[in-house]
This record gives structure tokens, sequence and C-alpha cells, in this order.
């Protein structure tokens, strides 16, 4: 998130934690790497989904509610409300305490990324920022989202 500045959208921080989450539910290797072996500083699973639809409600709500204060257009909102419902999905189906082995295995976790990695891919390059780049840790997030 250093292209294009975030904070001008009005909802500059709500967006940074959707587009947190999004960017570590998109990545199967950041998964296997950070998730599932269990290296601090990132959260797990259920702390993305939190990031998701803390403040957005995303899980009560279209994410078209916030085209102009956190998403770009209705494109955006389209594709993050596509990753919601997926993620949501296998969580109620999973539970959100459960450990990130059972997200990893369950059959319908390859749709939730690929739909995650489509709403990542669209709002990096609506920020012009690269969609490849690894996901920061949480702290580094908090820094971004402290500063104006």
């Amino acid at each position: 998130m250093g292209g294009m500045p975030v904070n001008d959208m009005p909802w500059w921080r709500w967006r940074t934690h959707v587009r947190s989450a999004l960017h570590m539910l998109s990545d199967p290797v950041f998964q296997r790497d950070v998730w599932l072996a269990g290296v601090d500083g990132y959260g797990d699973v259920t702390d993305a989904v939190y990031r998701l639809v803390e403040d957005t409600w995303l899980d009560n709500w279209s994410a078209e509610k916030y085209v102009g204060t956190i998403f770009r257009d209705s494109q955006e909102a389209a594709l993050v409300d596509t990753a919601v419902l997926r993620v949501l999905r296998i969580m109620h189906q999973v539970g959100p305490d459960a450990p990130v082995a059972a997200y990893l295995e369950h059959q319908g976790w390859p749709e939730a990324v690929r739909a995650a990695r489509d709403a990542h891919i669209r709002l990096a390059a609506s920020d012009g920022d690269d969609p490849d780049a690894p996901p920061k840790s949480l702290e580094v997030l908090r820094i971004m989202t402290r500063s104006a």
C-alpha cells in the first residue's frame, strides 16, 4: 500500500483494513508459510475475517453501500461482496475458533481464496499497489492507519 495514497478515500482506514484482510485471505503461500506455521505478527484467519467485517458490517449488508467512502466503484464492491460471502460461509461451517488447517483443508477454501484474490487485485490496482507484494504485518497495519 505504497503506490497511490489510500487516504484519498473518506474512510481510508477501513479500506486499509479490508485490503489487509483480503490480501492475507488471497495468498495461499502466505497462509501456509505464516498462518499454518504459526508465525507471530500476522494474526490468523479469524483476525483477517474480523478486519474484513468489523467496522464495515459487510457480514450484514453489501459493500455497495460503501461505494465512494471505502470502495472506489461498484466493481470493487461486487468483488468484495463475493469474497466476504465465500469466506464467511466457511467460517460458519468450521467455526471461528477452528485451527488454521480446518480452513485451508475445507473443500470451499480454494474458491474463497480465488474470490479474495480477485477483490485484492482490483483494490490494489485501484490504489497503485503491487498485488503480489507480501502481506504486511499487523504492526505495520497499525502504523499505516495511525498516520494521515
